[in-house]
């Protein structure tokens, strides 16, 4: 499994970023960097039209993310489940 940097920028006073509302659905987007020369942006239906839900899920899905870097540092692992956000072209 390949480490994935995760790359966000957070807008202070702005409880809403890296959050699209699209046809009543909100998405995440976000990027990530599989490798040094790769970035790959990553777009994700949260499945709610709940704006306070929504922002729970983001924050859990971007320590997930960060946690599964934390670990792979720790125990690499070849093969196996590609990281979150990969796979399904990054939609759940």
């Amino acid at each position: 499994m390949q480490r994935q940097q995760l790359a966000i920028r957070i807008q202070d006073g702005n409880p809403n970023h890296h959050l699209r509302k699209n046809s009543g659905t909100w998405f995440v987007h976000y990027t990530v960097h599989p490798d040094a020369p790769t970035s790959l942006r990553i777009r994700r239906s949260l499945g709610t039209r709940r704006l306070e839900t929504t922002r729970w899920e983001r924050d859990r899905l971007f320590a997930l993310i960060q946690a599964s870097n934390a670990s792979l540092k720790q125990n690499p692992v070849s093969g196996g489940t590609p990281p979150i956000g990969f796979g399904e072209g990054g939609v759940r």
